[in-house]
């Protein structure tokens, strides 16, 4: 059952945008993205390019366009980048987020270094799917680290030459809002910092943002993800991104990322019977990116 067109009687459902992360990832998550968008149960999914599947799931995706918002999610830790890097990745690997986030803050990126790994990973989408993404934002959230984000918008205002520009995730979150959905306050207000003035220098650029933005938790399990939804969806103004993490867990899933079982649980609640009517309770409707009328702060 799709639920991506649902309308009230009385009140017109806010239309916001249900995003599954790190598509391409391994063979299990990039599967589930497939069939919930097949379903419509999602409306947006950011690819990882460097990984060695992406080529050939990107042509699963092919099926599927038109049907949700295809984009860019960065990648800048722990995996292999498309290209030598020899001061953020010596050894071929990506660092841990942890060691990417102190040598951004202590400003010791190499800004050419880069561009020419995230242009080579807009290209390599590019290549496997056919066009350019419709939006880029960051696996964990990297696109958001200084000095990244001016390699990213430096790439982006070279190549719009005039020609459909993607929309970039804004992560802003307010500190009312973290708090009232009382699950992962620190990280969601931390990422709130990090956007401080993101989308501001995005509209400048003549890039879209999303005004709103949700989906943080600590993948425990403590908490329901049905109940984490519910809090996920409530007060979102149109044009919010929720990021959600469905996939079926595999051994290729497990050798790269430490969130495997937690993906499963998403992915039973996103494909469930109770999906239409938790999205009827907040009052929102799934969507693509409006890329007009939306404003961020």
């Amino acid at each position: 059952m799709s639920v991506s067109s649902q309308t009230s009687s009385t009140t017109p459902l806010r239309p916001i945008v249900l995003c599954a992360d790190d598509y391409a990832i391994a063979p299990g998550v990039s599967r589930t993205i497939c069939e919930l968008i097949q379903r419509g149960r999602l409306t947006a999914t950011g690819c990882m390019t460097v990984s060695p599947f992406w080529r050939e799931h990107a042509r699963w995706l092919q099926l599927l366009a038109g049907r949700a918002d295809i984009g860019l999610h960065l990648t800048l830790t722990d995996l292999t980048p498309l290209g030598l890097m020899p001061r953020l990745a010596p050894d071929g690997r990506l660092p841990t987020l942890g060691a990417l986030m102190k040598a951004a803050f202590l400003g010791r990126l190499d800004g050419a270094e880069l561009r020419a790994e995230i242009a080579r990973q807009i290209d390599e989408f590019t290549t496997g799917f056919g066009r350019a993404p419709d939006f880029v934002d960051g696996h964990k959230h990297v696109h958001l680290l200084p000095g990244v984000r001016s390699a990213l918008f430096d790439v982006l205002r070279a190549r719009a030459n005039g020609t459909a520009r993607p929309y970039l995730r804004n992560c802003h979150v307010t500190p009312a809002a973290a708090l009232r959905r009382g699950v992962a306050s620190g990280k969601a207000l931390i990422l709130g910092v990090l956007s401080s003035g993101f989308a501001r220098r995005a509209r400048a650029a003549g890039f879209a943002t999303n005004p709103s933005f949700s989906g943080v938790y600590d993948f425990s399990g403590r908490i329901p993800y049905e109940q984490l939804l519910e809090r996920f969806l409530a007060d979102l103004p149109a044009g919010a991104i929720v990021m959600c993490h469905p996939g079926e867990p595999d051994d290729d899933l497990r050798r790269v990322d430490a969130v495997v079982d937690q993906r499963a649980i998403e992915r039973n609640v996103l494909a469930g019977d109770a999906l239409p009517a938790i999205l009827a309770r907040a009052g929102v409707m799934l969507a693509r990116f409006p890329r007009q009328g939306v404003s961020a702060p």
